[in-house]
């Protein structure tokens, strides 16, 4: 019964419209008013859930992100991806992915990515004969790379949630996934391109490559900076968050003289928003987490599957259609508080490593973000365009299969995630 009442609770309110963190808070809290348990649990889950010392990285990393965009060095970028892959058709197609790979060793947010990546490419590659559904849909899904690339605030979250999973294993893990999911969107963005005539259209000249390579190459330095200070020993990964603000911010102010007083008041204030609404969808899932561990249904679930024989083909291939459809409805944060406590146990029990465990789940909901009806990503770029995200649809779906075939890809070939975490000492 408090199952029934927590999940149906909870999809009620979802289809009612009420905000997911206002959602989770409130079935969590009708159940355990149901089930006689103290209300008090509440107000200390929420500040248990939040009062984190790896979530310090969280709003830092938005906050790195952003000020990339706004100093231009973000633009730098664009213009040397640009300088390499030419005027040719789906040359700009590459060079959308290739910022978003890079931002991702920066920002830690894929909707910070796509935002950032987005303001920038979309106008361009309009402007190049790019028809705006495509560049939106291509670019959102470019942002799926950064949950995936380190830092990753969706791995921080993981690595809090499963303390078995060291957040430094899991950063190490995420390279060559992140890595392949960007070569696949590359090949799927080009191939769409010259197939459809897309780009080359445009007479300007392509960047000289010497010069924008000297102009971007402060912000090419900064996911070596951030990496190799955590790799090297210098600073943790929450650590590397200060460094990140740290660095953009004498880069962009002194270097790219991108950034007024009033422009940087303008960024603390939108990162601070940003990083509110993801710090109350985490205080709030805690208590609807907590809520399911209490009930304790997912693990008598677990341990049936698991006693039943169920081949771990047909179980990974479960889990994977399951997540792949609650990420149409749930961001990645919620999704780990309602089903990380029923993957968890049954990940234990098939033995599987939990480090190799948490970038297929993360690759699972970052494919979710540009999966109606919710994709977060897709709204983003969809309003950066200015076209109904409907219209993206259509270009989503080859962006949504380049990257599940990357996710079979990783599930069934464990090795290709934990080769480097394991070369590097991490596991």
């Amino acid at each position: 019964m408090n199952a029934t009442i927590l999940f149906g609770a909870f999809v009620v309110l979802m289809v009612a419209g009420v905000p997911l963190a206002v959602a989770l808070g409130l079935a969590a809290a009708a159940t355990i008013a149901h089930a006689n348990m103290s209300m008090m649990s509440v107000p200390t889950t929420v500040y248990g859930g939040i009062a984190k010392y790896p979530l310090l990285a969280l709003p830092l990393f938005v906050l790195a992100g952003l000020v990339f965009d706004r100093t231009g060095m973000a633009a730098s970028l664009v213009k040397f991806a640009s300088s390499i892959v030419g005027n040719r058709r789906g040359g700009l197609a590459a060079a959308a992915i290739i910022v978003c790979m890079i931002l991702g060793g920066v920002s830690g947010s894929g909707v910070a990515d796509a935002a950032a990546v987005g303001a920038i490419m979309i106008p361009a590659m309009a402007k190049a004969g790019y028809p705006k559904p495509f560049s939106a849909s291509l670019i959102a899904a470019g942002g799926t790379t950064d949950v995936l690339i380190p830092p990753s605030v969706a791995l921080i979250v993981y690595s809090i949630l499963v303390p078995q999973a060291n957040v430094q294993a899991l950063f190490a893990a995420g390279i060559v996934p992140g890595i392949l999911a960007g070569i696949a969107l590359i090949g799927v963005g080009v191939w769409l391109s010259v197939r459809h005539g897309f780009g080359g259209t445009d007479r300007e000249q392509a960047p000289p490559f010497w010069k924008s390579l000297r102009e971007a190459l402060w912000a090419l330095a900064s996911p070596v900076v951030i990496l190799g200070g955590m790799r090297s020993g210098l600073f943790t990964p929450t650590e590397a968050a200060v460094v990140a603000v740290v660095y953009g911010l004498a880069i962009g102010i002194f270097v790219y003289e991108g950034l007024s007083l009033k422009e940087f008041w303008n960024v603390l204030a939108e990162s601070a928003e940003i990083s509110a609404v993801i710090l109350l969808i985490v205080g709030l899932a805690s208590v609807f987490g907590w809520a399911i561990d209490t009930i304790g249904v997912f693990n008598a679930f677990a341990k049936s599957l698991t006693a039943s024989g169920t081949s771990e083909t047909a179980v990974l291939i479960a889990i994977t259609v399951m997540l792949m459809i609650a990420g149409t409805a749930l961001d990645a944060i919620a999704t780990y508080f309602i089903f990380l406590p029923f993957l968890i146990p049954v990940a234990i029990a098939y033995n599987w490593d939990l480090v190799w465990f948490g970038v297929i789940i993360t690759l699972n909901v970052a494919i979710g973000a540009i999966t109606p009806p919710t994709a977060v990503n897709l709204m983003v770029t969809s309003r950066l365009a200015g076209i109904p995200i409907e219209s993206t649809f259509k270009w989503a779906l080859w962006m949504t299969g380049a990257l599940t075939a990357v996710l079979l890809l990783l599930t069934f070939v464990p090795e290709i995630t934990l080769f480097l975490p394991r070369k590097l000492g991490y596991l």
